[in-house]
């Protein structure tokens, strides 16, 4: 019985699952959005909201221990730096996790795991170059008829 266990075993051995996380984890709050498995996204969602309350607290102790786990100091001062002020106000769920469908390969689930309230500074999209020539072209026949007429 698995009473008081919790977590994913993943197939792996404790210390590649630590690797692994430790891992997932510098991605996630380098690139503060990354693509991986359905299980290993749901696990990693764990994690990263444990560090993003290590970076809320903001001493030392709370440094120290971030440290400890990710063993980078950039992404150590981008947590208690740019990340977590954004979540001072919340209580919890600083992740979210958007299933994308399958892989194409070996048909596993993918999905993508990213820090909530992104959507606020995520940047308009370039228009295409084809749909700017349409939108002038359009834009100067009105033009060309009134020459015209």
């Amino acid at each position: 019985m698995r009473h008081l266990n919790q977590g994913r075993k993943l197939n792996r051995t404790s210390a590649h699952r630590k690797a692994l996380f430790k891992n997932m984890v510098l991605a996630l709050i380098r690139h503060e959005k990354i693509t991986t498995t359905d299980p290993k996204a749901k696990e990693l969602r764990r994690i990263a909201d444990r560090m993003v309350t290590l970076g809320k607290k903001g001493d030392l102790a709370a440094r120290r221990r971030a440290f400890a786990f990710m063993q980078s100091h950039e992404a150590v001062g981008k947590l208690f730096g740019e990340i977590a002020p954004r979540f001072k106000d919340r209580n919890g769920g600083y992740t979210r996790v958007i299933k994308m469908g399958h892989r194409r390969g070996d048909a596993a689930m993918l999905s993508i795991i990213e820090f909530t309230g992104t959507e606020e500074k995520t940047k308009a999209k370039k228009p295409r170059k084809r749909a700017a020539k349409k939108e002038a072209a359009a834009a100067s026949e009105p033009a060309k008829k009134a020459a015209a007429g």
